[in-house]
C-alpha cells in the first residue's frame, strides 16, 4: 500500500470522492482510504436529490457545481452517475412561502442559478395528478433533479483514479501524529468476521501533507482522534417507497417524468420510483444518533421504521397527490444523516491543527459533494476559494460547544429543514445558553433575544405589556412585527442616547516583545500610539480580507484586539497560527489570550451619550475628562463609573456620539442598573442588534461576514483609508496584484412601502445582473431603504442609478457617498 502522499482523504463516501478527485485534478498526489465499502454509509440510502434551492450565496455555488459537474462525468468516465433532470417543484401554500421564493430568487440570481415562478394553473395544466387548488404558486428548477448517490460516487471514483488517486477499501485511520512537517496516520486493515467489520493483525503507517476528513457518521469518532470538537452527529431520516400508481403509470405513458415536488407547508419532498412515488419527510421528533460515536456492529444498515411519526406528512401526500391514497407500501428507509446545529456543512482547516482539514456534517451531501470537492481543493491548493466560504468554516463553533448541545440542536436543525427561513429567524433551543450578567434585567425590559456564537443578546425590545395577541415572533420576509421598535430604538440614537449590549464581541490580548512588530505585520493600517485605537484589518495569503479589529494600543507592547463576535474560535485559530509562524521565524515572544468571557461591554450612543456619562463618572471634573482634549475621538482611557471600573473606548458603531463600555464580566448588572438609574433623564432607551444594523449602514460601516471576506480585498471594499501601502504587511502584493473587480458601495432605494432589503438582493441595470447586495434594512435619518453591496467598478460613481430586485420587482436605487449621514464626522467628534 502506498505511504506517502501530499494529500490523504479519510471517508469513501460522495464528499470525499468528490474531494479526491478535484485534488487530484488540482495536480496533488492524493490517496483515498474508506474503512468499509464506497458508499456504506449516509450514501448508499440517501434519495440522491439535487436541490439548488439555498439561501447561502457560498451553498448555493456549491450546489450549482455540484449539478453542473455531475452532468459532465459521464463523457470523461464513461460511467453514467444515474442523473434524471427531471426539475425541482417547490410548492407554497401560503404567501409568505411565497414571499421566501422571492428572496430565494434574488439569492439565485446572484449566482446565475435558472429558476421560474409558476401558478397554480401552470402547473395543474402541466401536472393533471397534483392538486393546487390551495396553493399560491411555486418556484420551479428544471435544470435539477435527482442522481444515483451510488452511481455519482463511483463515478468520481473512477474519474479520480484517472487523476492518479489511490483508492484503499477497508483500511481504518487509528491515530493522527503531526510531525510539524507532515501527519503520519496509522492505519488498520479491516476484516469482515461474523458479519461485523473488525481490525486485523495487518497495520501501516501514512505520511501526508495534508489531510482531508471526510467521515460521515463517524465525526465524532475523527473528533476524538484529533483531540477536537465536531457538531457533526447524525439524525434519523426516514422515506418510504410506495407500490406503482396506476394513474402515475398511465400518466406516463404519455407524458415526462414528474419533477422532484416539495410541499414546503407540509414539510416533505416527493419524487417518481418505478411507477410509484418516494415520500421523504421532514417531521418533528426524529432523535439523533450516535452522538458518541458509531458502534462497530452498525455499517450499511438502518433503524427501524416509525411510520406513526411521519403519519402527518404521509396524509398530506395523499392530499396533494390524491392517486396515492389507495396504493400501499413497498419498501421503507430510516438511516442516519449528519447535520450540524446551523445546517451548514463544516468545511475547511481543522482547528488548532496544521494541514488538517474537515468536510463533515452534511444533510445534503449527495447535492454538495462535487461543489465542496472543487472550492475546498481551491483552499488547499490556492490558498483561497473564488468565493468566500467562512460560512462553512468549522470554527464558527467555538470549545463551548458541548456534545448534548449538538445533538440537540441537530435534532432541531433536521425538522426546520422545511421551516419557513425568515432572515430574522431565531431558533429556540437549547436557549438560553451563554447570557450575559444584565440578561435578565433586558428581558424585564422587554426584550426579545438574539443569539450569536451562543450568547443572548438583544434584537429589539418590544413591549413590555404587550397587547393581547401580539406575536413576539412575527416574523415576515417583509417588516416584522418587531420593526416599528427597532426604528423607535434607531431614532433614540440619533435624537437622545441608547445602549447596546455588545458582550459577545470577540475580544483578544495580545501582548509580549514581539507584539508591535507583529500586529504591524499582521494588519494593513497603521498602528495606534499607546492610549489610542484604529480600525485595521488582517489579510489573507491571497490579499482578501480575513478579519476586521479594533486595535486598542494599551501599552507599548500591549494590545486589546476587539472583532466580531460571531468568530471567536475562527479569530483566535488564525491570530495564533499566524503568532507561532511568526515566532518560528525568530520574531519576538507573543502572548495571546481569548479574554472574551472576561469582559462584557455596553455600548453608549447618542448625542446626549457624554451628559449621561458626566453624571457617573467618578473624576474631580466630568466635563474634562470625556471632553475632547482628554478624551478625544479613537482613545480610550480607563475610568470609573460608581464602583465600576471601565475601560471606555471613545468609539460608536452607529456614527454618533459614544463610548463603547468595557467592563469586568461580573460587573455587568451593576453597570447596566447604574446606566438606567440616570439614563430616563437623557431619554436613555434600550437598542438591539437590528436598529445598530440599520445605523451602521447610514455610515458606510462594514461588517465582517456580509461585506468583508475572503472573496474581496480592502480595496476593493472601498477602505483604502485604513490601509497604509507605505509598510509591508502580510497579503500586500497579492492584494495589489489581485486589482479591483468589484467595488463596495452604498446605496438609497425607493422600495416598497412594506418591506426592506435583507442584503441577498441583485444589483441591475437595464435588466442585467451587475452586482449584489450584501446588506440591507432601512435608514430612519433619509426615510427610505438602505443597502450595501458590490458592483462592477464602473458603476461605483456617486450617483449612479441602479435597481434592487425585490419580491421580483426592480426598485431605483442611487449610489450615494460613503457615510450618507454625517459624512464629515461632525457628531462624532462633538466637544461638550
Amino acid at each position: 500500500m502506498k505511504t506517502h502522499v501530499k494529500a490523504l482523504v479519510v471517508g469513501g463516501g460522495a464528499v470525499g470522492t468528490g474531494i479526491a478527485y478535484h485534488l487530484a485534478k488540482a495536480g496533488w498526489d492524493t490517496m483515498l482510504v474508506e474503512r468499509d465499502e464506497l458508499t456504506s454509509g449516509s450514501t448508499w440510502h440517501a434519495a440522491g436529490l439535487l436541490p439548488l434551492f439555498n439561501m447561502s450565496y457560498a451553498t448555493t455555488h456549491i450546489h450549482k457545481y455540484s449539478v453542473d459537474f455531475y452532468k459532465s462525468l459521464e463523457a470523461e468516465t464513461g460511467l453514467n452517475a444515474g442523473f434524471a433532470v427531471v426539475g425541482n417543484l417547490r410548492m407554497a401554500q401560503t404567501q409568505d412561502r411565497m414571499d421566501e421564493y422571492m428572496l430565494y430568487s434574488s439569492v439565485a440570481e446572484t449566482a446565475g442559478v435558472y429558476h421560474e415562478f409558476l401558478t397554480p394553473a401552470e402547473m395543474k395544466e402541466r401536472w393533471p395528478l397534483l392538486r393546487t387548488d390551495d396553493l399560491k404558486g411555486a418556484l420551479f428548477h428544471p435544470q435539477d433533479g435527482y442522481i444515483n448517490p451510488a452511481d455519482v460516487t463511483q463515478a468520481m471514483a473512477k474519474g479520480a483514479r484517472q487523476h492518479g488517486v489511490t483508492i484503499e477499501r477497508k483500511i481504518q485511520v487509528d491515530s493522527y501524529r503531526w510531525t510539524g512537517s507532515e501527519w503520519i496516520v496509522s492505519v488498520t486493515r479491516m476484516e469482515e468476521r461474523g458479519g461485523m467489520l473488525l481490525p486485523s493483525e495487518e497495520k501501516y503507517e501514512i505520511h501526508a501533507e495534508h489531510v482531508v476528513t471526510a467521515t460521515g457518521n463517524h465525526s465524532q469518532r475523527t473528533a476524538k482522534l484529533l483531540g477536537i470538537k465536531i457538531p457533526a452527529i447524525p439524525v434519523e431520516h426516514q422515506y418510504i417507497v410506495t407500490e406503482p400508481d396506476p394513474m402515475l403509470v398511465e400518466y406516463r405513458k404519455t407524458h415526462g417524468e414528474h419533477p422532484v415536488l416539495r410541499d414546503a407547508d407540509a414539510k416533505w419532498y416527493v419524487r417518481e420510483e418505478r411507477g410509484g412515488w418516494i415520500l421523504g419527510p421532514y417531521e418533528y421528533g426524529a432523535p439523533a444518533r450516535f452522538e458518541y460515536g458509531v458502534p462497530d456492529s452498525f455499517r450499511a444498515d438502518l433503524f427501524p421504521l416509525d411510520l406513526e411519526r411521519i403519519e402527518a406528512e404521509y396524509m398530506s401526500m395523499i392530499h396533494r397527490l390524491p392517486s396515492s391514497e389507495t396504493v400501499g407500501l413497498k419498501d421503507d428507509f430510516n438511516g442516519p444523516i449528519c447535520y450540524t446545529p446551523d445546517g451548514n456543512p463544516l468545511v475547511g482547516p481543522a482547528p488548532g491543527l496544521r494541514n488538517m482539514w474537515l468536510a463533515e456534517g452534511f444533510s445534503f451531501g449527495i447535492t454538495a459533494a462535487g461543489g465542496t470537492g472543487h472550492y475546498l481543493a481551491q483552499l488547499m491548493t490556492e490558498g483561497e476559494a473564488e468565493i468566500d466560504m467562512a460560512s462553512l468554516d468549522p470554527k464558527r463553533y467555538g470549545a463551548w460547544m458541548t456534545t448534548e448541545y449538538a445533538a440537540r440542536k441537530n435534532e432541531e436543525c433536521y425538522n426546520h429543514v422545511f421551516i419557513l427561513h425568515h432572515p430574522d429567524e431565531e431558533r429556540e433551543d437549547c436557549r438560553p445558553l451563554r447570557t450575559a450578567p444584565a440578561y435578565d434585567r433586558q428581558i424585564e425590559m422587554g426584550a426579545q433575544m438574539g443569539q450569536v456564537n451562543g450568547w443572548e443578546r438583544p434584537n429589539y425590545y418590544g413591549p413590555k405589556d404587550a397587547p393581547q395577541g401580539f406575536d413576539h415572533d412575527g416574523r415576515s420576509f417583509r417588516r416584522g412585527t418587531w420593526w416599528p421598535y427597532a426604528k423607535a430604538e434607531a431614532e433614540a440614537v440619533r435624537n437622545t442616547v441608547g445602549v447596546i449590549d455588545a458582550s459577545a464581541f470577540t475580544k483578544h490580548l495580545l501582548r509580549g516583545p514581539g507584539a508591535t512588530a507583529f500586529l504591524d505585520h499582521f494588519t494593513c493600517n497603521k498602528l495606534p500610539n499607546v492610549g489610542r485605537i484604529n480600525l485595521t484589518y488582517a489579510l489573507t495569503e491571497a490579499g482578501t480580507t480575513r478579519t476586521e479589529y479594533t486595535i486598542v494600543r494599551l501599552k507599548e507592547n500591549e494590545y486589546y484586539l476587539i472583532s466580531a463576535g460571531a468568530w471567536t474560535a475562527y479569530d483566535y485559530d488564525f491570530l495564533q497560527k499566524c503568532a507561532d509562524d511568526w515566532m518560528a521565524d525568530g520574531g519576538g515572544y507573543l502572548d495571546i489570550h481569548d479574554v472574551t468571557t472576561q469582559w462584557g461591554v455596553f455600548a453608549l450612543a447618542g448625542p446626549n451619550a457624554r451628559a449621561l456619562l458626566k453624571d457617573l463618572v467618578k473624576d474631580a471634573d466630568p466635563a474634562t475628562v470625556l471632553g475632547n482634549k482628554r478624551f478625544p475621538w479613537l482613545s480610550y482611557r480607563d475610568i470609573e463609573l460608581g464602583m465600576c471600573p471601565v475601560r471606555a473606548i471613545r468609539v460608536a458603531y452607529t456614527g454618533e456620539l459614544g463610548w463603547e463600555l468595557h467592563y469586568p464580566i461580573e460587573f455587568g448588572r451593576y453597570l447596566w442598573d447604574l446606566l438606567w438609574s440616570v439614563g430616563e433623564k437623557h431619554g436613555l432607551k434600550g437598542v438591539g442588534a437590528r436598529a445598530q444594523n440599520w445605523l451602521r449602514q447610514e455610515k458606510s460601516y462594514r461588517a465582517f461576514g456580509n461585506e468583508l471576506g475572503r472573496d474581496a480585498t480592502p480595496l476593493e471594499a472601498a477602505l483604502d483609508r485604513f490601509v497604509d501601502l507605505n509598510k509591508d504587511f502580510r497579503g500586500k502584493a497579492k492584494m495589489l496584484e489581485t486589482g479591483i473587480r468589484s467595488k463596495c458601495v452604498t446605496v438609497l432605494i425607493d422600495g416598497p412601502a412594506d418591506a426592506d432589503p435583507w442584503g441577498k438582493e441583485a444589483l441591475l441595470v437595464n435588466g442585467e445582473k451587475v452586482g449584489r447586495l450584501t446588506s440591507g434594512g432601512y435608514s430612519v435619518a433619509f426615510g427610505k431603504q438602505i443597502g450595501m453591496g458590490y458592483v462592477r467598478p464602473d458603476l461605483a460613481e456617486v450617483g449612479t442609478k441602479l435597481k434592487v430586485k425585490m419580491l421580483r420587482e426592480e426598485w431605483d436605487a442611487v449610489v450615494v457617498e460613503d457615510s450618507p449621514f454625517d459624512p464629515s464626522n461632525a457628531r462624532i467628534r462633538i466637544d461638550g
